[in-house]
């Protein structure tokens, strides 16, 4: 009853649609270049650059992104970003050569960072719990609840893209596409995802912000001048209390990224049906998760650290144990676990702050979060890499199961920094 609730606001339910359609298309994106780049090289260092390239500019774009979404409108923003998108991904393909992919891959998702913060901003916005009269009363299981529904249309999307990946891969093999060209058309229907995103978000009358969080955003301006800088963004408590989570999540999901393909064929010998059936295991515990979420008790930044702390055992014992059963249901626990602890810290974010602090927040959430996985892909890469060259077999472990191992363990131990703020600043009015 409580899905059917907020999917029943109208403007909210568009902007879902819209999300679902765009997620698909990010991950049949995704999957295509690391199994390109994987074809071209034979190296996970490689596949990993291919996160850094693709995640890394959204940090370093991090200073724009603050300042355009606390000077535009949210709905600007997110329509802008999408057209702008739409020719960067028709682009991508066209020239068989990675330094061209790899820049275009660069760009969208620098434009990325600019979306991402608006849409979430507007979420509280659009369940409109009190925020017409600029109050601050919503109920935070509802509040939390929408976020894990936005979060499910991208992690529930990964085994339809992985699958949607497979089949335009086929049909491309059998029209005689050979080379470059077999991955032209999953490029292209990204780019159609993308225009699906903005057609969702052109048929909603208004994102926000609304009117209380307007005025705090003007007296903000008006008063403090350039301080809402990205760098000032990190330096409020309630986001450095949530963001060493954020960052060992992205670690574990960038290591997984990075050793997965490697993992499942050279560990567990799972083929590449076996790789394909982990991604559908991941996004089967992303919306478990997303399931259990308005059963959950306790405070939002338990949430966080508990939700991390679990990925930290999953991985490790991954592993550690290298069994194909545990490897599977590993993946659907380790879905569910980075559902609550991603969904837990972005409404931590929107409950804790309001009007240009809140899009601030949110920004350096996503920042941190990509610069995390564009760091541990290229670590967790680079460190088997150089243990295969080595002939090395710590503990008597292949190389990616090794690396696989420790970067639980780091998780495991990241869980330590996350902590309430001392103070909590006041929501804008």
């Amino acid at each position: 009853m409580a899905f059917k609730e907020q999917l029943t606001r109208p403007d909210f339910r568009r902007l879902i649609i819209g999300q679902t359609v765009s997620a698909l298309g990010d991950w049949m994106g995704t999957l295509a270049l690391m199994y390109f780049v994987l074809e071209l090289s034979g190296s996970t260092t490689a596949v990993g650059g291919v996160l850094v390239l693709r995640l890394l500019p959204s940090a370093l774009g991090a200073p724009v992104a603050a300042r355009v979404v606390t000077r535009w409108r949210r709905r600007s923003v997110m329509l802008t970003s999408d057209l702008i998108r739409v020719g960067m991904a028709v682009a991508l393909p066209v020239v068989p050569g990675l330094w061209w992919v790899y820049f275009w891959a660069f760009m969208i998702e620098v434009v990325g960072l600019v979306f991402l913060p608006a849409r979430d901003a507007a979420i509280p916005f659009l369940i409109g719990e009190g925020r017409e009269e600029g109050k601050d009363d919503h109920d935070t299981g509802t509040l939390e609840l929408a976020n894990g529904i936005t979060m499910a249309t991208s992690y529930g999307m990964i085994p339809f893209g992985a699958g949607m990946f497979g089949l335009i891969l086929w049909i491309s093999e059998q029209a005689g596409w050979g080379g470059h060209w077999r991955y032209v058309l999953v490029f292209w229907l990204d780019a159609l995802t993308y225009l699906a995103s903005w057609l969702a978000v052109r048929g909603i009358p208004d994102l926000g912000p609304g009117p209380g969080e307007k005025l705090a955003m003007e007296r903000d301006e008006r008063e403090a001048g350039e301080k809402h800088g990205f760098v000032n963004g990190l330096k409020l408590r309630v986001v450095r209390s949530v963001l060493p989570g954020i960052a060992v999540v992205a670690l574990g999901l960038g290591a997984l990224f990075s050793l997965g393909v490697v993992f499942v064929k050279g560990v567990i010998n799972a083929g590449q049906i076996g790789f394909g059936a982990l991604v559908v295991c991941f996004g089967v515990g992303a919306v478990v998760g997303l399931l259990l979420l308005h059963r959950k008790t306790g405070s939002l930044l338990t949430q966080v650290r508990v939700a991390t702390a679990v990925q930290g055992v999953v991985i490790a014992s991954m592993g550690g144990l290298a069994s194909k059963p545990w490897s599977f249901a590993g993946a659907v626990l380790f879905g569910a676990a980075a559902t609550s602890a991603l969904v837990g810290g972005i409404t931590y974010l929107q409950e804790s702050l309001g009007g240009v602090d809140r899009n601030l927040a949110l920004t350096a959430f996503h920042a941190v979060l990509r610069f995390g996985l564009a760091l541990a892909a290229l670590l967790a890469g680079g460190a088997a890499d150089l243990l295969k060259e080595a002939g090395a077999r710590p503990l008597g472990m292949v190389p990616a199961q090794f690396v696989l191992m420790m970067s639980g363990l780091v998780v495991l131990a990241g869980t330590f920094l996350i902590r309430a703020p001392k103070a909590r600043e006041p929501a804008a009015t």
